[in-house]
């Protein structure tokens, strides 16, 4: 960093708490408060790096873009960046946005895994059992011997099948945007999923929310899949119609088990709750005590990337570059 530069950083986490942060940039705390009124740490413009607030709404994590004239680096700490893409319109250009790639397979994976073994094991209908007193036995699905469709084979997709390894499934059969092979096999190309759908008794959407998946699963997504199958979303919820999906579930066809929805939060009043067939669980693939460690060890990382003047990790999109 040049002495003229900016030379403040914005961390979400207690600086203070943060071990091997690198010397030279100035440490400040801003995470937006409880109520999202916190008062900004510093002058917005001589922000440099601006980690973004975690489990924030999105008025929050976005309030200081537009006064970021000098910004550089813009980093969140979730996976995806959609809700931060469409805000970078006024930064500089050359600003790299990263996302927080190898700070939540882990926890994503384990709770992909849980909402899949809990639903065709029945695990929902045995807790209400339970507040009720009764013991209630079914005949329930294994995981062993099904057939899983990863759609969206990035880390958090590959993470998935690391996890599923011991449970003897037939097959996983993984999709993402482009073909391409990996140790476990082949990954097919989005262009193929009517054609694969039919065979999967279990498809886990682990894809980004883009304009490409946007609405991915709709009525066609969902009348090609398997009578009785069931649909796991840990990706992002407008990847899924809402009501197409109520059409299939009210029907009897499939169920579902969904850790993102849309709307989110989901209303009280939403039809959604009570449908047949589906567990919902409140967007928790990442809050777990996983986070913390990795989410430090990523910001340690980074920052000694930047202030060496090396090539950042994770970079997403660069602000002024052709694709934006």
């Amino acid at each position: 960093m040049t002495h003229d530069a900016p030379r403040d950083v914005w961390l979400p986490l207690p600086p203070d708490g943060i071990d091997g942060l690198p010397e030279g940039p100035n440490y400040l705390f801003y995470d937006g408060g409880d109520d999202g009124t916190q008062p900004f740490p510093g002058d917005p413009a001589d922000c440099a790096v601006y980690v973004v607030p975690y489990l924030k709404r999105q008025s929050v994590k976005v309030r200081p873009l537009p006064l970021m004239r000098n910004v550089r680096v813009v980093q969140t700490l979730s996976a995806g960046v959609d809700d931060i893409t469409g805000h970078l319109s006024g930064l500089p250009a050359g600003v790299s946005l990263c996302n927080a790639r190898g700070v939540h397979e882990a926890s994503t994976a384990e709770l992909a895994v849980a909402l899949t073994l809990a639903s065709l094991r029945g695990i929902p209908g045995f807790v209400r059992a339970q507040q009720e007193g009764r013991w209630q036995s079914h005949f329930h699905p294994a995981l062993a011997d099904r057939s899983v469709l990863i759609v969206g084979y990035g880390s958090i997709g590959a993470a998935i099948e690391d996890r599923l390894a011991p449970f003897e499934l037939a097959r996983v059969v993984r999709v993402a945007r482009s073909a391409r092979t990996t140790e476990r096999g082949p990954v097919h190309p989005i262009a193929e999923l009517p054609a694969l759908l039919p065979d999967a008794d279990v498809v886990i959407l682990s894809t980004p929310l883009t304009e490409a998946t946007r609405g991915l699963v709709g009525k066609d997504f969902l009348a090609r899949m398997k009578e009785g199958a069931l649909l796991v979303n840990v990706a992002r919820g407008a990847v899924v119609d809402t009501d197409a999906l109520l059409g299939a579930l009210e029907g009897g066809r499939i169920t579902a088990a969904l850790d993102v929805v849309d709307p989110e939060p989901l209303p009280a009043d939403h039809p959604l709750w009570h449908a047949p067939g589906v567990l919902i669980s409140p967007h928790v693939g990442g809050p777990t005590s996983a986070f913390l460690p990795r989410a430090e060890r990523l910001l340690v990382d980074q920052l000694g990337r930047y202030v060496n003047r090396e090539p950042l990790r994770n970079v997403v999109l660069t602000t002024g570059a052709a694709s934006d």
